[in-house]
C-alpha cells in the first residue's frame, strides 16, 4: 500500500499538472509547425498539431500546452492540447482505416511499410536523438541508443507481419479444425516520458504488424518526438487513420482512451497506481483487452565471487543510466558480506566520477530529470531516507541551480522496511544492503510488490541460473544490466504489469484467437 505521504505527493503533482494546463490555455492559434535549432546546431521543423488521418491539425478547442527543456527550465515550444472530442475524431479515423483496408491488407505490404518506417527513423536519427535530449533531458548518447533500438524494433515487427500463424488441430476425420489469429481493432496506447520514442515504437510496431490501428497519447512532458516521427509514418506509406497521435493530459485524453467504447485494447506504460485506474476504466467500458508495463523496485545482487570492476560498472548502469528514470532500474543492491566494503567503496568512487550536466555534452553520463515534479519527488525521498536513519554515502543533493539535475545518490545502512527500500523513486537513488546466503538474498529480492527486473553478478554460472530462476521478476540480467534486445520479451510479474513488450510475445497483446471447426461429410 502507498503511504499517506506518497499519496499527498501524487495529489500535489496532479495539482501542478492542472496548473500547467490552465496556464497553457492562454495560448492559441499556434502554427502547425515551428522551427527549432537544437543545442548541437541541428535545425528542424517541429510539428505542433495533433496527428489524425495522416495530417497535423489543431485541437478542436484550439488550446495548447507548454513543453519545457528540463536542462534549462526554459520553454521549447507549445503543442496543441487534445481533449475528449479530439480523441473521438481520432478513434473514428482509426476505426474507418481498420475496417476499410488495414486489417485485410496483404501482410507483406504491412511489413514493407513498417520496414520503410524503420529506415526513415534511421535516416532521421540525429534529429530524433536531439529531440529526445532536448525534450526529456537524457544525454545525447543515451538518446542515440534509444533511436537505434526503436528503428531495429520497428524493422523486427515488419518481419513478423506475415508470420502471424494459426494452427491446424487434429480432431479426427469427422471435422476440420483450425485457429486464426486476428487483429483486435482500434488500440489505445498511452506512453511515458522516460523513453518517449522507444515506447512509441514498442506500442506502434506490434499493433500495426498484426493489422490493428492506433490512437496514441504521448506523455504531456515529452510529446515532441512522437509528433516528429508521425510525419515519417505518412512518408513510409502507412495509410491515413492507421496511426493517430493525440497529445494531452491523462485526466482528459487518457481517461477517454481508456473508456472509449470503440477502442478494443489499451496498452499503457507508467505507474502502477495509474495502471490500476486504467484497468478499471477499461473493464467498466467494454472489457477491452489490457496490457500494462508498470513500476518496479528491482534487486541487483552481487556475490563474493563477482568480477569487481565489471560489476561496479553494471551497478552504475543499473541505477544511474537515463538519470535513474527507468522502470526496471536496479534500485535495491544486495552485496554478499565478504565483498560488501569493497563494492561500496568502489561504487562510491564510480558514482562520484559521474559527470552530471548538459545532455549535449559528450562527457556527460547523466542528464537532467524530466520535470520539476520529478526533481521534487526525488529530493523528497532523500529527506525521507535521512529521517528513516539511512546513511548517505554520496550525493543526495541537487546539482547546480538551473535545470533539473541531481547528484547520483547511494544510501547504506538501510533496513528492509524503509520507504526508500520499498517504494519506487524513479531517479538516481539506490540502497545498498548486506547479505550472507543465497536463500537469504532470494527472500530479500522477492520481498516486494513489484517484479519487473533484477540482476545477478557472479562468476559461478550454476549459481547465477539458480538465483535467476528463483527471483519473481519478468527479466533477470546476469553480469549485465539494462541490457535490452528487440527480440527479447520485456514485462513484469505482480504489480509490475500484465503482458510483454518486444519479441514474438508482444504479438499476443494485439491478436485474438478464433477457432473454426467444419463438419466433414464423407462420401458414400
Amino acid at each position: 500500500m502507498f503511504s499517506s505521504a506518497t499519496l499527498k505527493l501524487v495529489k500535489n503533482q496532479a495539482i501542478a499538472r492542472s496548473a500547467l494546463r490552465s496556464t497553457s490555455r492562454l495560448y492559441s492559434h499556434l502554427p502547425l509547425s515551428v522551427p527549432i535549432t537544437l543545442p548541437n546546431g541541428v535545425s528542424y521543423e517541429q510539428p505542433t498539431g495533433l496527428f489524425i488521418n495522416n495530417e497535423f491539425v489543431p485541437s478542436r478547442q484550439g488550446k495548447t500546452f507548454e513543453v519545457i527543456n528540463p536542462s534549462t527550465e526554459e520553454e521549447i515550444t507549445h503543442v496543441y492540447e487534445a481533449r475528449e472530442d479530439d480523441v473521438d475524431i481520432a478513434v473514428n479515423a482509426a476505426y474507418k482505416a481498420f475496417n476499410s483496408e488495414w486489417k485485410t491488407a496483404d501482410p507483406i505490404s504491412r511489413g514493407e511499410v513498417l520496414f520503410r518506417l524503420g529506415e526513415l527513423i534511421e535516416k532521421h536519427s540525429e534529429v530524433l536523438a536531439g529531440i529526445e535530449s532536448l525534450d526529456n533531458g537524457k544525454t545525447l548518447a543515451n538518446a542515440r541508443g534509444d533511436v537505434g533500438l526503436a528503428a531495429k524494433y520497428i524493422k523486427s515487427c515488419a518481419g513478423f507481419a506475415d508470420k502471424i500463424y494459426g494452427k491446424v488441430i487434429e480432431t479426427g476425420d469427422t471435422h476440420f479444425s483450425y485457429t486464426r489469429r486476428e487483429p483486435l481493432g482500434v488500440c489505445g496506447q498511452i506512453i511515458p516520458w522516460n523513453f518517449p520514442l522507444l515506447m512509441w515504437s514498442w506500442k506502434i510496431g506490434p499493433a500495426l504488424a498484426t493489422g490493428n490501428t492506433v490512437v496514441l497519447k504521448p506523455a504531456e512532458a515529452t510529446p515532441l518526438s512522437a509528433l516528429y516521427v508521425s510525419q515519417l509514418v505518412k512518408e513510409a506509406g502507412i495509410p491515413a487513420g492507421v496511426v493517430n497521435i493525440v497529445p494531452g493530459f491523462g485526466g482528459t485524453v487518457g481517461e477517454r482512451i481508456s473508456s472509449h467504447p470503440n477502442i478494443k485494447k489499451i496498452a499503457f506504460t507508467g505507474s502502477t497506481a495509474t495502471g490500476k485506474r486504467i484497468m478499471k476504466a477499461a473493464a467498466e467500458s467494454n472489457l477491452k483487452k489490457v496490457t500494462l508495463e508498470l513500476g518496479g523496485k528491482s534487486p541487483n545482487i552481487v556475490f563474493d565471487d563477482c568480477d569487481v570492476e565489471k560489476t561496479v560498472q553494471n551497478l552504475v548502469t543499473g541505477i544511474f543510466f537515463n538519470s535513474g528514470e527507468v522502470c526496471c532500474a536496479g534500485s535495491r543492491i544486495y552485496v554478499q558480506e565478504g565483498i560488501y566494503d569493497t563494492i561500496l567503496e568502489e561504487f562510491k568512487k564510480a558514482a562520484d566520477a559521474i559527470k552530471v550536466g548538459n545532455p549535449f555534452d559528450s562527457s556527460s553520463f547523466q542528464g537532467a530529470q524530466t520535470s520539476q515534479m520529478q526533481l521534487d519527488k526525488i529530493l523528497s525521498y532523500v529527506d525521507i531516507g535521512e529521517k528513516e536513519g539511512a546513511r548517505i554515502v554520496t550525493g543526495g543533493k541537487r546539482d547546480g541551480d538551473k535545470g533539473y539535475f541531481v547528484r547520483p545518490t547511494i544510501f547504506a545502512d538501510v533496513k528492509e522496511d524503509m520507504r526508500i527500500v520499498k517504494e519506487e523513486i524513479f531517479g538516481p537513488i539506490v540502497t545498498v544492503s548486506k547479505f550472507k546466503t543465497v536463500d537469504e538474498v532470494v527472500a530479500l529480492a522477492n520481498d516486494s510488490q513489484y517484479g519487473l527486473g533484477g540482476g545477478v553478478h557472479t562468476t559461478d554460472l550454476n549459481k547465477a541460473i539458480d538465483v535467476a530462476n528463483r527471483i519473481n521478476s519478468g527479466t533477470i540480467w546476469i553480469n549485465t544490466y539494462n541490457d535490452f534486445h528487440y527480440g527479447v520479451p520485456f514485462g513484469g510479474f505482480g504489480q509490475s504489469g500484465i503482458g510483454r513488450e518486444m519479441g514474438e510475445a508482444a504479438l499476443d497483446n494485439y491478436t485474438q484467437v478464433k477457432a473454426v471447426r467444419a463438419k466433414i461429410t464423407k462420401r458414400p
